[in-house]
């Protein structure tokens, strides 16, 4: 459904995006991550054709981003969205459909039965008057009036409360179980981790590792085994009545049980801890950053 290739965006002597290359398949939920500055929101924009390319291409649902029919196609939700606050959630959200000529009687069941999902209640209360949880589904709604093939979100949760994040990325999850095909940036790692099936981590406008979680942290992580024994053993830490020892590999495992053994004690539990999401990104980007 997305097709980038060799992306690339100038601002005069400053590069904000520089050779980006990915794909997104339908039905994706396609995170791309990275510290601020990173080409994240210009990359999203670039997708949205809200702006042109220095280089490369990119293709969303088939089109060449930017062309009317792929906007057709396409819901996005900037980071920053200002609603007409003089408007309620239907007048505004029926503004919007006239302008993808929904009919009348198919927006009207779409808005609610989206409301309904985002548990938004006051529906003809005026935009001004709301939180900022509230307008933010009502953001969200609006990306879908058209029923898009494909979601370009750029924080979809930035600055709201617990409970609104988790409708929000609760949501999101269910638009990709309906074969959504969903691209957003997202600080939260937790969220990213949660509903992603692969993700791009950029850094100072290059994509500097890419693919799902798993094969990323094979790739850029590590993996820890805490053994825990019934007596000391080698660098072991007490811990609650018990001595956890800390060691990288299998051959060190067995090397810790036999320890154990031979000083009269027993293994009694063993634990694998693999690096987050959020250590591995932060160990590329200091990386990135060195060189």
């Amino acid at each position: 459904m997305i097709e980038v290739r060799d992306l690339r965006k100038e601002y005069g002597t400053f590069t904000a995006v520089d050779g980006s290359t990915f794909e997104v398949d339908r039905g994706e939920v396609f995170g791309i991550i990275g510290p601020n500055g990173a080409g994240k929101t210009t990359t999203l924009k670039m997708l949205a054709g809200l702006l042109e390319p220095t280089e490369g291409t990119a293709q969303v649902a088939g089109y060449p981003a930017g062309e009317p029919e792929m906007r057709r196609r396409l819901g996005f939700l900037p980071e920053e969205s200002p609603l007409y606050e003089e408007m309620t959630p239907t007048s505004y959200l029926n503004f919007f459909a006239d302008l993808y000529d929904v009919p009348g009687d198919v927006a009207k069941e779409r808005m609610h039965e989206t409301l309904d999902e985002l548990d938004l209640q006051h529906r003809d209360r005026a935009l001004g008057d709301m939180s900022k949880g509230m307008k933010r589904k009502v953001a969200i709604a609006r990306s879908l009036i058209n029923d898009p093939d494909v979601l370009i979100y750029d924080e979809p949760a930035s600055g709201l409360d617990p409970l609104t994040t988790n409708y929000v990325i609760d949501f999101t999850s269910t638009l990709a179980d309906e074969g959504k095909t969903i691209v957003f940036s997202a600080h939260n790692l937790y969220h990213v981790e949660e509903i992603c099936d692969r993700v791009a981590i950029m850094n100072e406008g290059h994509i500097v590792a890419q693919g799902d979680l798993d094969d990323l942290r094979a790739e850029h992580g590590s993996t820890e085994y805490h053994v825990y024994t019934t007596v000391e053993v080698p660098d072991s830490v007490q811990e609650n009545g018990r001595h956890r020892t800390v060691v990288e590999n299998m051959d060190a495992v067995e090397r810790t049980r036999e320890a154990a053994q031979d000083a009269g004690g027993s293994v009694v539990d063993i634990r694998t801890k693999e690096s987050s999401l959020e250590e591995v990104f932060l160990d590329l980007a200091e990386s990135g950053a060195e060189a």
